[in-house]
Protein backbone atom coordinates (compact mmCIF):
# COMPACT_ATOMS: atom_id res chain seq x y z
CA UNK A 1 0.00 0.00 0.00
CA UNK A 2 2.83 2.45 0.77
CA UNK A 3 4.07 2.10 -2.83
CA UNK A 4 0.58 2.83 -4.07
CA UNK A 5 0.34 5.91 -1.85
CA UNK A 6 3.74 7.11 -3.10
CA UNK A 7 2.44 6.97 -6.68
CA UNK A 8 -0.14 9.61 -5.85
CA UNK A 9 2.14 11.94 -3.92
CA UNK A 10 2.72 15.23 -5.62
CA UNK A 11 6.33 16.06 -6.35
CA UNK A 12 7.31 19.03 -4.19
CA UNK A 13 9.87 21.75 -4.49
CA UNK A 14 12.19 21.75 -1.51
CA UNK A 15 14.43 24.76 -1.00
CA UNK A 16 17.62 24.29 0.96
CA UNK A 17 19.68 27.28 2.06
CA UNK A 18 23.12 26.63 3.54
CA UNK A 19 26.11 28.47 4.88
CA UNK A 20 29.34 27.64 6.64
CA UNK A 21 31.42 29.77 8.97
CA UNK A 22 34.84 29.52 10.51
CA UNK A 23 36.57 31.63 13.15
CA UNK A 24 40.06 31.35 11.78
CA UNK A 25 40.58 29.11 8.78
CA UNK A 26 41.20 26.54 10.15
CA UNK A 27 39.46 27.23 13.43
CA UNK A 28 36.19 26.74 15.20
CA UNK A 29 33.52 26.31 12.58
CA UNK A 30 29.87 25.68 12.05
CA UNK A 31 27.16 25.29 9.47
CA UNK A 32 23.61 26.55 9.22
CA UNK A 33 20.74 25.16 7.19
CA UNK A 34 17.25 26.42 6.43
CA UNK A 35 14.99 23.90 4.66
CA UNK A 36 11.67 25.03 3.20
CA UNK A 37 8.71 23.49 1.44
CA UNK A 38 7.02 26.67 0.14
CA UNK A 39 3.73 25.06 -0.91
CA UNK A 40 3.26 23.68 2.60
CA UNK A 41 4.56 26.79 4.36
CA UNK A 42 7.00 24.50 6.19
CA UNK A 43 10.45 25.45 7.45
CA UNK A 44 13.09 23.65 9.51
CA UNK A 45 16.48 24.92 10.70
CA UNK A 46 19.61 23.00 11.62
CA UNK A 47 23.12 23.90 12.75
CA UNK A 48 26.19 22.26 14.24
CA UNK A 49 29.60 23.44 15.40
CA UNK A 50 33.06 21.87 15.21
CA UNK A 51 36.17 22.59 17.24
CA UNK A 52 38.66 22.66 14.33
CA UNK A 53 37.73 22.74 10.67
CA UNK A 54 37.71 25.00 7.61
CA UNK A 55 35.14 27.23 6.00
CA UNK A 56 34.96 25.10 2.84
CA UNK A 57 34.39 21.97 4.91
CA UNK A 58 31.49 23.66 6.70
CA UNK A 59 30.00 24.87 3.40
CA UNK A 60 30.14 21.31 2.05
CA UNK A 61 28.94 19.67 5.24
CA UNK A 62 25.90 21.96 5.35
CA UNK A 63 24.77 20.75 1.91
CA UNK A 64 25.53 17.11 2.73
CA UNK A 65 23.68 17.24 6.03
CA UNK A 66 20.63 18.84 4.42
CA UNK A 67 20.50 16.21 1.67
CA UNK A 68 20.89 13.43 4.23
CA UNK A 69 17.84 14.75 6.11
CA UNK A 70 15.54 14.38 3.09
CA UNK A 71 13.05 11.53 3.44
CA UNK A 72 12.16 11.18 -0.24
CA UNK A 73 14.14 11.15 -3.46
CA UNK A 74 11.14 12.17 -5.57
CA UNK A 75 11.23 15.93 -5.00
CA UNK A 76 12.88 18.79 -6.83
CA UNK A 77 15.66 20.05 -4.60
CA UNK A 78 16.97 23.60 -4.98
CA UNK A 79 20.11 24.34 -3.01
CA UNK A 80 21.08 27.96 -2.38
CA UNK A 81 24.59 28.64 -1.12
CA UNK A 82 27.09 31.49 -1.15
CA UNK A 83 29.93 29.00 -1.67
CA UNK A 84 31.42 29.27 -5.15
CA UNK A 85 33.58 26.28 -4.17
CA UNK A 86 30.49 24.06 -3.84
CA UNK A 87 28.47 25.49 -6.72
CA UNK A 88 31.37 25.53 -9.18
CA UNK A 89 32.44 22.00 -8.27
CA UNK A 90 28.98 20.80 -9.32
CA UNK A 91 28.05 23.14 -12.16
CA UNK A 92 31.49 23.28 -13.79
CA UNK A 93 31.85 19.50 -13.40
CA UNK A 94 35.03 19.75 -11.33
CA UNK A 95 33.68 16.99 -9.10
CA UNK A 96 33.51 14.59 -12.05
CA UNK A 97 37.14 15.34 -12.90
CA UNK A 98 38.20 14.90 -9.28
CA UNK A 99 36.46 11.52 -9.17
CA UNK A 100 38.37 10.37 -12.28
CA UNK A 101 41.70 11.11 -10.62
CA UNK A 102 40.63 9.58 -7.30
CA UNK A 103 40.68 13.01 -5.62
CA UNK A 104 44.48 13.02 -5.81
CA UNK A 105 45.78 16.30 -4.31
CA UNK A 106 42.20 17.58 -3.81
CA UNK A 107 40.90 18.95 -0.54
CA UNK A 108 38.00 17.46 1.38
CA UNK A 109 37.82 14.10 -0.43
CA UNK A 110 35.94 12.54 2.50
CA UNK A 111 33.11 15.05 2.16
CA UNK A 112 32.97 14.98 -1.64
CA UNK A 113 32.79 11.18 -1.54
CA UNK A 114 29.95 11.46 0.97
CA UNK A 115 28.13 13.92 -1.30
CA UNK A 116 28.38 11.91 -4.53
CA UNK A 117 25.71 9.30 -3.74
CA UNK A 118 23.39 12.03 -2.46
CA UNK A 119 23.69 13.90 -5.75
CA UNK A 120 22.92 10.69 -7.64
CA UNK A 121 19.93 9.99 -5.41
CA UNK A 122 18.29 13.43 -5.49
CA UNK A 123 17.32 15.74 -8.33
CA UNK A 124 19.27 18.82 -7.30
CA UNK A 125 19.72 22.26 -8.76
CA UNK A 126 22.40 24.48 -7.25
CA UNK A 127 22.02 28.25 -7.04
CA UNK A 128 24.75 30.65 -5.99
CA UNK A 129 23.70 33.64 -3.88
CA UNK A 130 25.96 36.49 -2.89
CA UNK A 131 26.89 36.21 0.78
CA UNK A 132 26.32 39.06 3.22
CA UNK A 133 24.17 40.86 0.66
CA UNK A 134 20.83 40.87 2.46
CA UNK A 135 19.49 37.55 1.15
CA UNK A 136 17.20 36.64 4.09
CA UNK A 137 17.75 32.89 4.24
CA UNK A 138 21.48 33.22 3.60
CA UNK A 139 21.73 35.69 6.48
CA UNK A 140 19.80 33.32 8.75
CA UNK A 141 22.11 30.45 7.77
CA UNK A 142 25.15 32.63 8.46
CA UNK A 143 23.82 33.50 11.92
CA UNK A 144 23.09 29.83 12.64
CA UNK A 145 26.60 28.81 11.50
CA UNK A 146 28.40 31.50 13.51
CA UNK A 147 26.39 30.71 16.64
CA UNK A 148 26.99 26.97 16.22
CA UNK A 149 30.76 27.57 15.98
CA UNK A 150 30.60 29.41 19.32
CA UNK A 151 28.37 26.95 21.18
CA UNK A 152 29.70 24.02 23.19
CA UNK A 153 29.86 21.13 22.82
CA UNK A 154 31.69 21.37 19.53
CA UNK A 155 32.03 18.18 17.51
CA UNK A 156 35.33 16.84 16.24
CA UNK A 157 35.93 16.97 12.49
CA UNK A 158 38.03 13.83 12.80
CA UNK A 159 39.08 13.51 9.15
CA UNK A 160 40.34 17.10 9.05
CA UNK A 161 42.08 16.98 12.41
CA UNK A 162 43.78 13.68 11.61
CA UNK A 163 44.91 14.89 8.18
CA UNK A 164 46.11 18.26 9.43
CA UNK A 165 48.02 17.10 12.45
CA UNK A 166 49.09 13.59 11.60
CA UNK A 167 46.57 12.03 13.97
CA UNK A 168 47.62 13.94 17.09
CA UNK A 169 44.05 14.88 18.01
CA UNK A 170 41.34 12.72 19.58
CA UNK A 171 39.39 10.55 17.21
Amino acid sequence: ISKLVNCYRKKMRIEIYTDGACSGNPGKGGYGIVMKVPEKNYEKRYSQGFRLTTNNRMELLAVITALEKLKSTENDIHIYTDSKYVVDAIQKKWLQSWMKIGFKNKKNPDLWKRMIPLLKEHKTTFHWVKGHAGHLENEICDQLAVKAAQTEPLLIDAFFENQKDGGLFDK
